[in-house]
């Protein structure tokens, strides 16, 4: 069979014009040196001078777009715990080098593997966030199983969170009557937080502790911290 090819048509500019509707149904075909010029000139120039209506419309949207980001960035950190919120972020991305050996006071502790300067956040306290019933079952479960320690850290009335088997070295952390860290529960994104701030200047190599803050009780908890004020219990 044979077709007839259809006659070549330019258009205004003097670019082909496809009959077809589509340039690769037509096969291939030269462009003349003088239409390509052409052709590449006029898009220099267009790309180089868009409308002043596209101007209009995209620069004010992305503008205004990121100026609501940092309305709303700034927003969520506004309140009393602004900074807490912010060196909460530093934490999460850049964290302390912490490492955890036998310590003189009981057991396992914390130690510091670089200075670590007053009023910064050390460390979160991760753990399992439970209810007070589902703790006082677990406590009892811990001692069948011969788990002496204790490892869970009261957020609020009926909140816990037990590091006991699912935490991180916040958990080895151990208690002194003259501490160089404190803990404090802030709220990120609805959520309440356990994290460990440092009270004074920690050089390399201390031992990370805070005061348990135990409550009264008849069957005292001996203290071995062993600092000048020591009040010879943990309750």
């Amino acid at each position: 069979t044979s077709l007839s090819t259809p006659k070549k048509k330019k258009r205004d500019d003097g670019m082909r014009e496809h009959v077809t509707g589509c340039a690769r149904s037509e096969g291939y075909y030269k462009i003349d040196k003088k239409d390509k010029l052409k052709y590449l000139n006029n898009s220099r120039a267009f790309a180089e001078e868009p409308p002043a209506d596209t101007q209009v419309r995209t620069c004010p949207l992305l503008t205004a777009g990121r100026r609501s980001e940092q309305r709303r960035l700034l927003s969520s950190f506004t309140g009393s715990c602004d900074s807490d919120l912010l060196k909460f972020n530093q934490l999460k991305f850049r964290k302390k080098k912490l490492k955890f050996c036998k310590s003189h006071i009981h057991d396992w502790g914390l130690f510091a593997m670089e200075p670590i300067a007053a009023d910064e956040m050390v460390i979160e306290y991760v753990g399992q966030n439970i209810r007070q019933v589902i703790a006082d079952m677990r406590e009892k479960r811990y001692e069948d199983e011969g788990i002496g320690s204790s490892y869970m850290f009261r957020v609020d009335h009926d909140t816990i969170i037990d590091a006991t088997k699912c935490g991180n070295f916040a958990r080895f952390i151990n208690h002194s009557c003259n501490p160089n860290c404190y803990a404090k529960v802030i709220t990120v994104e609805s959520q309440k937080k356990i994290v460990i701030y440092s009270k004074q200047h920690i050089n390399v190599n201390e031992e990370i502790t805070y005061d348990y803050k135990f409550p009264i009780e008849d069957v005292k908890i001996p203290c071995l911290c062993g600092s000048e004020n020591c009040r010879g219990t943990l309750n």
